[in-house]
């Protein structure tokens, strides 16, 4: 890797590695193993854009093969290098090992500004990145199975998946070579709000144990609470949206251009809707307007979730921030130096690595139903109605008390596949939450929560590799 002269991404989770590393009882060749990228892909491509030919720099970085397929994201910005899509490939190993999603990591990007080119031309970019990543086997349902990230969504991946199955004719688990598709090409329901639903499951999961809570001098449940989202994208909108629906006040939003604030609390659906009138979030009334995010994250609230890119709490702006429960929405929003100085604070940091798994978790359900060839829900939905309704209907004739039009449909309501999806993620979220944290306290609470998330992963990876018996 060519050397950095900024701030490296990967050299710092390589820094969170190593602090969790000698908690456990690997040998070094295995962790080291672990801790390295095993392929790195650089491609460099030309494109029609208009009348001229662009060449085009993207990545895709194979971090881990103890599983496989591998997963992870595609990204568009000007921000993609090999440094960050490799730390980001990291991240996702220890973040499915921490879910128990069977998967190794990966990352891919490219380095492009979508906002400058037509539907045309990235469909165009978009199509020779698939058949580039198919000529060198970098994508496949058993090999390793893209998903959006920032700058992305379900129409990249639609294009992916067709590029995918026009040069595999014949393939019938073609649909499953990528996740977040649109639910018309094999995608699944409740996949757009993942990683935000996971993010309130995992902060409403901390808030639920006292004992943490009387440490923060703060009371139980989401209810009340003040909470700051910073980045207002699909990730930043829907955490807001399910920490607003379940009653805390939503009390500050940061965007690219600048933040809102207002201590008694922001409608967010009406902050939706002047942004889509105003085109920003700036100037809603009976808010402060701020002059950028990172002034923003620093007002007074109980709950912080940075959900935009990385580095935005670095060493500059920690101790100004707060809150006293960051959950990290992003990807690697705090520094290891930010780390520090917050944990030195007393502050509680949700690491990004298991609150933000939402999306690779169902992303993996999506996986399952592309390679079952069935939607979820299909074959037990009406089985559950009807079983409910007979039970129903020997309750009423026993007591002679007949249920309400409302509770006869919840109670008959046979589960379909967001029901699902959102059942599977949510038991996900408290049982991974809960591994950690025994693992905190197993460690005294001497380290952070994240060195022990790190500790939870590894252990996982390293039993993986010893079981591979891949070390003659």
């Amino acid at each position: 890797m060519e050397k950095q002269d900024h701030y490296s991404f990967f050299q710092g989770v390589e820094r969170n590695f190593d602090k969790a590393a000698k908690f456990t009882r690997f040998e070094a060749g295995i962790l080291e193993q672990i801790k390295e990228c095993n392929s790195v892909y650089r491609m460099k491509f030309p494109v029609r854009i208009g009348d001229s030919i662009e060449v085009i720099e993207a990545y895709r970085v194979q971090h881990s093969h103890h599983k496989l397929p591998c997963k992870g994201g595609i990204r568009y910005s000007m921000d993609v290098n090999q440094d960050e899509v490799m730390a980001l490939a990291a991240l996702m190993t220890y973040k499915c090992a921490i879910v128990n999603v069977p998967f190794g990591g990966a990352k891919g990007g490219i380095r492009i500004n979508p906002k400058k080119y037509t539907a045309f031309e990235l469909e165009k970019i978009t199509r020779r990145y698939a058949s580039e990543l198919v000529k060198k086997n970098f994508i496949g349902p058993g090999i390793d199975v893209p998903a959006p990230d920032y700058g992305t969504g379900g129409r990249e991946m639609s294009w992916i998946v067709d590029t995918y199955a026009s040069l595999k004719p014949g393939e019938v688990d073609a649909m499953a070579c990528i996740t977040g598709k649109p639910v018309t090409q094999g995608g699944v329901r409740g996949r757009t709000e993942a990683t935000g639903l996971g993010i309130y499951y995992g902060v409403r999961e901390a808030v639920s144990i006292a004992e943490d809570m009387d440490r923060l001098g703060l009371t139980t449940g989401i209810a009340g609470k003040k909470v700051i989202v910073q980045g207002m994208g699909n990730v930043g909108y829907h955490a807001a949206k399910f920490f607003y629906d379940n009653g805390a006040i939503i009390v500050g939003l940061a965007e690219y251009e600048g933040g809102i604030y207002n201590e008694n609390g922001l409608n967010l659906y009406e902050v939706v809707d002047h942004r889509k009138s105003t085109g920003s979030i700036l100037n809603f009334p009976g808010a402060t307007n701020m002059p950028n995010g990172a002034t923003t994250m620093e007002m007074p609230c109980d709950i912080l979730i940075p959900a935009a890119l990385e580095n935005v709490i670095n060493a500059s702006n920690a101790d100004r921030i707060q809150a006293k429960i960051i959950g990290e929405g992003a990807n690697g929003p705090l520094t290891p130096e930010a780390d520090e100085i917050l944990n030195a604070k007393g502050a509680m940091i949700i690491p990004d690595m298991y609150l933000n798994a939402g999306g690779v978790t169902v992303s993996y359900f999506e996986w399952l139903k592309n390679l079952s060839h069935v939607r979820f829900g299909r074959m037990d939905k009406r089985f559950s109605e009807n079983q409910n309704g007979s039970i129903l209907n020997a309750v009423e004739n026993l007591t002679g008390k007949r249920a309400s039009d409302i509770e006869r449909t919840q109670i008959l309501h046979g589960p379909d596949e967001a029901d699902l999806v959102y059942s599977g993620l949510e038991d996900t979220m408290i049982s991974s939450y809960h591994e950690i944290r025994e693992e905190w306290l197993r460690l005294e609470r001497k380290v952070d929560m994240r060195t022990a998330a790190f500790v939870v992963a590894i252990n996982k990876v390293g039993v993986s590799y010893e079981e591979l018996g891949i070390f003659p």
